[in-house]
């Protein structure tokens, strides 16, 4: 069984994805956790707690892996943009 401290960390992890629209990335600095936890979290502990929350935190999730080249071709362009040769 999942500790109680863990339990409600995957319930926050949740909430905090859905509301800031936020990557696995940000969500695991913003609770000092590994990208690993966060998705085990997610993808495997919320399942048992509350699976509706964990639907919802894997569509953002899900949306957020597949604009992931775009964010990174955008980082690319700026870090570019701004070398000065």
């Amino acid at each position: 069984m999942v500790k109680d401290y863990i339990s409600e960390r995957a319930v926050r992890i949740a909430n905090y994805i859905i509301q800031n629209n936020a990557t696995v990335r940000q969500t695991a600095q913003n609770f000092g956790v590994s990208k690993s936890t966060v998705h085990k979290d997610v993808a495997e502990r919320l399942l048992y707690i509350n699976p509706h929350l964990a639907a919802e935190a894997r569509k953002v999730l899900d949306v957020n892996k597949s604009e992931r080249h775009i964010r990174g071709g955008l980082a690319t362009r700026e870090k570019y943009l701004h070398q000065h040769t």
